[in-house]
């Protein structure tokens, strides 16, 4: 989810956000309180493909909507998400090194904002066929988009579509972030202050 989230980052969600299920309360049956997800929304929810482990990603795509990818442009209900080229950045990679990447601001036909990295237009993932959203379920993808295993890949590889009793809640907030690379010698690489109470969820 970089880079609205990073490694570290410790998050406030709310489990009431999408009303409870069984992975939210293991003795309730069926939906209770029932809210569906906005477009934009980053959510919590259970992998499809195994019911256990926590995945979050951002809600793309209601149940109809018609979701696609061409050239790493995202497309909705046949109209291309409008984009806006930020300066680019150097970030590390999982190799040792740092490389360049692309910032990329999307604005949803909500008017929900966000950006997202972008390693190129040729990656896995940036050409996908048309997806149409199953109804009571919702299309999931990572800010980091060419590094995310979501709804553009089956339930096998990614997440495929995310059925709405796996919803656990809505990321709100970062409350601290504690950097992976703080050393005991100086605190003050423990955290992160900057990403102190930055807010998630929001236009």
């Amino acid at each position: 989810m970089e880079p609205t989230l990073i490694v570290g980052d410790q998050i406030i969600i709310t489990k009431f956000a999408y009303g409870y299920t069984r992975v939210t309360a293991p003795w309730i049956h069926g939906r209770v309180l029932a809210r569906a997800p906005e477009r934009g929304d980053v959510a919590v929810f259970k992998l499809p493909r195994d019911g256990r482990t926590n995945f979050i990603k951002r809600v793309i795509g209601l149940p109809g909507d018609r979701v696609q990818m061409k050239g790493g442009v995202l497309w909705l209900n046949g109209r291309q998400i409008p984009r806006e080229t930020l300066p680019s950045v150097w970030i590390p990679s999982a190799h040792g090194f740092t490389r360049t990447v692309a910032r990329i601001r999307e604005t949803l036909p909500n008017g929900r904002q966000y950006v997202t990295y972008d390693y190129g237009a040729d990656a896995v993932g940036d050409n996908t066929d048309l997806f149409i959203v199953p109804a009571g379920h919702y299309f999931v993808i990572g800010d980091n988009r060419d590094d995310s295993l979501d709804s553009r890949f089956s339930r096998m590889v990614g997440t495929g579509f995310v059925p709405a009793e796996n919803l656990i809640g809505r990321a709100e907030l970062i409350l601290l972030s504690w950097s992976p690379g703080a050393s005991l010698r100086r605190p003050e690489t423990w955290f992160r202050e900057t990403r102190f109470g930055r807010v998630i969820y929001g236009p």
